[in-house]
């Protein structure tokens, strides 16, 4: 006798996305506003900015996120001379649920933000040029090597899991202060957080991992396994991408020259911080500037990507 199968229920579907964005905004960045017939949310990783819709004007600060219902007036600019970093992703979904998210502004919690955490790591491998870049426009899919399985179809599940998470949350408010930036956050190890925390306070100094070691009376193989589990890098590469992050926003901010940010960065030489810039960016030092210069003209004429 044939079994009977349950159709499962579908509260709402994702299967097309518009935009999908990682950006990292200039001080002068600033969007007059537009409309559009999809839906898009912008999450403020890092800094603090300043938007507006049709019916309201309101600020946004890290761990803050914005919806924009289709065909709504949004916009906004950079506040406090900071260089905000922004997740904006846009998609097209027509159930009835997504109402709840009309004119809502959510601040996540770790659970949340881990979801999106997700939804940015898949990002990074399933497109090309990958979502952090200043070259991205729209999504254009990885193909050949370097594509990840099933990415896309991950992106879809984690997004859908999030929308989910918060219509069943009722948008409350999280209550737990400042998070950490989700392009760096790794939930876990009590260790492993504290040592993020005394690397991101020190990014100007310099230390070994058998300092690192001792400060954290730690061994080196325990230190290694468990940070790696955590974050997927090691110590070491993980402080060297943090001093190349705060290396970039220095630019954004133009808080000094190229020779002045190597030198407070505690770079032996303008040479070896240039290398280790171009290793993890892919450009070098003066190309960022230029490219952020260039997108700093288009931002200035209201025509940044909101």
């Amino acid at each position: 006798m044939e079994r009977p199968r349950l159709v499962l229920r579908e509260e709402l579907a994702i299967r097309k996305l518009v935009t999908f964005y990682y950006r990292e905004m200039t001080k002068y960045f600033y969007a007059s506003g537009e409309r559009h017939d999809f839906w898009e949310f912008v999450y403020v990783d890092k800094g603090e900015v300043e938007i507006f819709t049709d019916t309201a004007n309101q600020r946004l600060r890290q761990g803050e996120m914005i919806f924009y219902k289709p065909n709504v007036l949004h916009g906004g600019k950079a506040v406090n001379g900071s260089a905000p970093n922004l997740i904006i992703l846009s998609f097209e979904c027509t159930a009835p649920c997504m109402a709840f998210f009309e004119d809502k502004t959510f601040r996540l919690q770790a659970d949340d933000r881990q979801l999106l955490f997700r939804i940015v790591q898949e990002g990074l491998k399933a497109f090309d040029p990958p979502i952090d870049s200043p070259r991205n426009t729209y999504p254009r899919r990885r193909e050949g090597e370097g594509a990840s399985f099933g990415g896309e179809q991950m992106i879809r599940n984690y997004l859908e899991i999030l929308l989910l998470q918060l219509i069943r949350k009722g948008g409350k408010a999280g209550g737990e202060g400042k998070p950490s930036s989700v392009a760096g956050e790794k939930q876990g190890d009590e260790v492993v957080s504290a040592i993020i925390r005394f690397l991101q306070s020190h990014v100007a100094n310099n230390y070994t991992f058998d300092q690192l070691c001792e400060e954290f009376a730690i061994s080196r193989t325990r230190l290694k396994m468990i940070f790696k589990e955590k974050t997927g890098n090691g110590v070491m590469e993980y402080f060297n991408r943090l001093k190349i992050e705060q290396a970039k926003r220095m630019i954004r901010e133009e808080a000094a020259s190229i020779s002045e940010i190597s030198e407070r960065l505690g770079y032996s030489s303008n040479h070896y911080f240039s290398r280790q810039f171009k290793r993890i960016t892919e450009m070098a030092p003066s190309e960022y500037m230029r490219t952020i210069g260039a997108r700093t003209v288009k931002e200035e004429i209201g025509r940044g990507r909101w």
